[in-house]
């Protein structure tokens, strides 16, 4: 009996530690450990706000090199796309027409000076007997207008001379700068000068410095007009004392020279509702070339003490904006936004945070609101190299 007894007591102290365990167990599977989650501190400083703009370059001067006399292209005398000298010869136009022409006035101006020296030697021979009254004043004043007309067409003469020699001079066309020139648009042989014809054969341009030309709208001037007070007093500012611009190529790629504004159009054009403006780039490795589209990258202003976030924080749904926060005590929230520019690979928040909260990064599908976690600090590392 006694030994039952004592069998009882010992199995009923097993059964008590069993239900201990498998109660502390239940426990244990009832209050699991809070997940770890990533989250970012929202941050505050001054963020310069920068737009692009889509703007094409040109050389700094480009010169058409034009046909201003009509005849058969007769001689191409440089290599298409390399560097011409000014005064360099690149055309000739078969002068055998306007040589001619000069020869005629040659002899148009032979005729009148003849005629200019019988005038002058009767209206000398006449003089002296009109003195004298050996001759009427009638015969003076004949033989005086006769010597003034012979004058007056000697110089007319001698002036369609020189134009003849001008429309001669054209049959060498020069380059007027120094640069670099393109494609010939007509080929030797071919008639020149007039429609359809080709006026313009080619062009020749400036390239060490290069100009580029954008628009902006209506708005976007008047909001740099009141952050730069100079944008319309660009000949009284140095260049160095001007914003710089910044330029990204069509591969995404910064090129490695700034630039500045140096014209603003005078008016708004009514139909666009844009304002022409123009920078100047340096370009000494020649890199950037006529023709080319390019973004102009124009700092608009500084946004002061601007809270902002990674854009992968953000959830946007039926056009609201929102976040998930980690509150005090460690639970999550959901909180919408107000956004504004979106800078690199960050946004800057108007409305809905205050410096230093955490916003959940990276893990916004495995996080609800009322979740309890453990927050995980990170910092955020941008991968953009330009703003957007």
């Amino acid at each position: 009996m006694h030994n039952f007894t004592s069998f009882v007591g010992k199995t009923g102290t097993l059964f008590l530690a069993v239900l201990v365990i498998v109660s502390c167990a239940e426990k244990k599977q009832e209050t699991p450990t809070p997940p770890v989650i990533p989250v970012v501190e929202v941050m505050q400083e001054d963020i310069p706000i920068y737009e692009q703009f889509v703007g094409q370059v040109y050389g700094y001067s480009d010169i058409p090199i034009r046909a201003r006399v009509t005849g058969f292209l007769d001689g191409i005398h440089f290599d298409e796309g390399l560097r011409v000298s000014k005064g360099q010869l690149l055309y000739t136009i078969d002068p055998e027409e306007y040589q001619s022409k000069v020869a005629t006035q040659q002899s148009h101006l032979a005729e009148a000076k003849t005629g200019l020296a019988k005038a002058e030697s009767d209206l000398n021979r006449i003089k002296p007997l009109a003195e004298i009254n050996a001759v009427s004043k009638s015969d003076l004043d004949a033989a005086q207008a006769e010597y003034d007309a012979a004058v007056s067409y000697v110089r007319a003469m001698e002036s369609n001379l020189h134009f003849a020699k001008i429309n001669l001079s054209y049959c060498w066309m020069k380059s007027p700068i120094k640069g670099t020139i393109g494609k010939t648009k007509a080929r030797i042989g071919e008639f020149v000068g007039q429609d359809p014809n080709p006026v313009i054969l080619n062009t020749v341009s400036t390239v060490d410095t290069v100009r580029v030309e954008f628009y902006i709208t209506e708005a976007d001037y008047i909001r740099l007009a009141r952050y730069y007070t100079y944008v319309d007093k660009l000949d009284t500012i140095k260049k160095e004392e001007r914003q710089p611009l910044k330029l990204i190529l069509a591969d995404g790629s910064t090129f490695k020279y700034q630039g500045y504004t140096n014209f603003i159009n005078r008016e708004i054009d009514a139909q666009t509702g844009s304002l022409l403006v123009q920078a100047v780039f340096p370009n000494p490795d020649r890199l950037l070339k006529p023709g080319q589209y390019a973004k102009v990258v124009v700092k608009m202003r500084d946004a002061k003490d601007a809270l902002y976030i990674p854009q992968r924080c953000i959830i946007e749904m039926q056009g609201q904006i929102s976040v998930f926060i980690v509150n005090n005590e460690n639970k999550v929230e959901s909180r919408q936004i107000v956004a504004g520019e979106r800078i690199n690979d960050y946004v800057i928040v108007k409305e809905g945070l205050q410096k230093g909260e955490k916003v959940v990064i990276d893990a916004l599908q495995k996080v609800g609101t009322g979740l309890e976690v453990k927050p995980q600090i990170t910092v955020f590392e941008s991968k953009s190299t330009q703003q957007d």
